[in-house]
This record gives structure tokens, C-alpha cells and sequence, in this order.
């Protein structure tokens, strides 16, 4: 099964980057996990890594890893849970004490129940009938996509009369996309407020390049979508997150807003680019992502538990 079981420390981030690599494998067939990936996560100020975080061995050898972190001051509750297929014995004990974990910390929150979200492979290492059979089910699913990408044809759009795309330069900036990003995903599903200092965190800003932000305004309406993008993946160039303002749709700033990302991907040299969504999502993100050659590489579902 396995020989020991404690808490991750930021020491383990490359065994545990290993461990989901080996895990990517099985799921996606080749490895997506990046070193700096992990160590954000366990880096993070809302994670007490001595008890939201769990790691079972074999030898020196990562088996089972789980992370837990709650971001809605209530009842909501957030985990990682990864298992190597041959190890779901060990995994199902580590699930059942990071539900454990969940619900006391929803109630230190002052909530009389926990409702927790872990997301997995739709073709997960994870035995799912163990989740199902504990009460989890599955609440959403999400398309993780990728697109090709050509230097000689993925050139910078032309800006339209009338609009402006300007990067993220400086401090000023950097607060104006978080305003951004809040309104525009605050109608998303699993959005929680944040805010300016701990939303840095979340987007991992002490490793992100600036110069891979841009703001999308118009004369009328002014700083009304944005787009983050990243370039430290190993895999493929990243786009976390891109908003346009509700008032402000139907111009197409977010298809500006990809294009400009492409090309910039491009120019350094990419030959991929990928992005996550919600399937359910009402703004019409994936018939836009769709439309600029996006297409599906893996599905992620959400699963739910509600424990008392």
C-alpha cells in the first residue's frame, strides 16, 4: 500500500511534480506538470501545509499527494487529490482525511457544513465509484483546449477604430485587471471575491510576466476587457484568464484579445497555446474559442461533496 504518511513541504514540490507527471501520463499521455506549478501551490497563504496537505510514500517514492485550501471564508472548501492507479487503497485513506480536514474548516468558518470541489480528469487515475460511493458526484465539466500556432501566420491583429490594447506596465495596470478579472468572472461558476493582495497570489504574480497582460479599452466605454496570458509552461504557451465587461461584449475586444495573444506566442517562438472553460459557460466563450481554432485536449470534471 504504502509506508508512510505525513504533510507535503516545499522541499517535496519536484517528487510531487514527478508524481503528476507520471499521473498526466496515464490521463493525457504525456506530462503537463511544471515544477513551478506545484511549488506555487504550496506556497500558498491560505495552505497550513502541516494540516491541509498530505503525501503517501512508498520509500521515497510519492504514491498519493493531497492539497486542501479554502478560499470563501464559509462553507466552501476546495482540494487536489491525485492517486496512482495501482494505489487507490492509500488515496481513498487520504481522501477520507482531507474530507475530515474540509469539514473542520468549514466549521471554524462558522459554517455547519462543508461543500467541497475537487476537480479530476473526466478519464481520472482515481477510482471514481469510491468517490460515488462516499457521496461525490459530478456538478461540472470544463474543456481544457489547445490550438496550433504558426509564426508566419499568427500576426499581430489590426486594433480598430475607436479601441486600444495597452500591456500591463505598471502598478496602476496590474490593479485595473484585477478590478477587471473580479466583475467580469463574478457571474462564473466557483467564483469567490478577492481581494488585490490575495488574487496576486492566486495568478502566481511573483512568476508572472507582465509583458504578457493587456488591457482592452474602447473611447466609450474605457478599460473594459483583458487578457492574462503565461510562458513558463513547458508544454504550451497558457492563457489563464481573459474578461471582457458585460457592457462591452458583442465587439469583438476577447477575439482581438486572443489574436494579439497568439501572435505573441508565435513571435517567441510557440507552436501551441492552450486555455481552460467551462462548458456550461453563458458568455459564449467556447463557440468563441472554437471559431479561433481551439480544439478539445482533455475534459475536466468538477465533483461535489456536501459533508456534516
Amino acid at each position: 500500500m504504502f509506508s508512510f504518511l505525513r504533510p507535503a513541504a516545499l522541499a517535496d514540490a519536484p517528487a510531487i511534480a514527478g508524481l503528476l507527471n507520471e499521473i498526466d501520463l496515464v490521463e493525457i499521455g504525456r506530462p503537463e506538470t511544471d515544477l513551478h506549478s506545484v511549488e506555487a501551490e504550496l506556497k500558498h497563504p491560505e495552505v497550513d501545509l502541516r494540516r491541509d496537505s498530505w503525501l503517501a510514500l512508498d520509500g521515497d517514492r510519492p504514491v498519493v499527494y493531497g492539497l486542501l485550501w479554502d478560499e470563501s471564508g464559509g462553507e466552501r472548501v476546495d482540494m487536489d487529490h491525485y492517486v496512482l492507479p495501482d494505489r487507490q487503497e492509500a488515496g481513498l485513506l487520504v481522501l477520507a482525511a482531507m474530507e475530515a480536514r474540509a469539514l473542520e474548516k468549514a466549521r471554524e468558518n462558522g459554517a455547519e457544513r462543508a461543500v467541497v470541489h475537487l476537480n479530476l480528469n473526466a478519464r481520472p487515475t482515481t477510482d471514481v465509484s469510491l468517490l460515488r460511493g462516499r457521496g461525490w458526484s459530478v456538478v461540472r465539466r470544463h474543456h481544457v483546449l489547445r490550438r496550433g500556432l504558426d509564426r508566419a501566420a499568427d500576426l499581430p491583429p489590426r486594433v480598430p477604430a475607436g479601441v486600444r490594447l495597452r500591456p500591463c506596465a505598471e502598478e496602476a495596470d496590474r490593479r485595473r485587471v484585477h478590478e477587471l478579472f473580479q466583475a467580469t468572472f463574478a457571474e462564473h461558476f466557483d467564483f469567490h471575491p478577492r481581494r488585490y493582495e490575495q488574487w496576486l497570489h492566486d495568478v502566481d504574480a511573483a512568476g508572472l510576466d507582465w509583458s504578457l497582460v493587456w488591457i482592452a479599452g474602447t473611447h466609450d466605454a474605457g478599460d473594459c476587457g483583458f487578457l492574462m496570458a503565461r510562458d513558463d509552461r513547458e508544454a504550451m504557451g497558457w492563457i489563464p484568464a481573459i474578461g471582457v465587461l458585460r457592457e462591452a461584449r458583442g465587439r469583438g475586444l476577447a477575439g482581438l484579445l486572443l489574436r494579439h495573444a497568439f501572435a505573441a506566442f508565435a513571435a517567441r517562438g510557440r507552436d501551441t497555446v492552450g486555455l481552460g472553460v467551462d462548458t456550461s459557460n453563458a458568455t459564449g466563450a467556447p463557440a468563441l474559442y472554437a471559431r479561433h481554432g481551439m480544439t478539445l485536449h482533455y475534459a475536466v470534471d468538477t465533483w461535489e461533496a456536501v459533508l456534516r
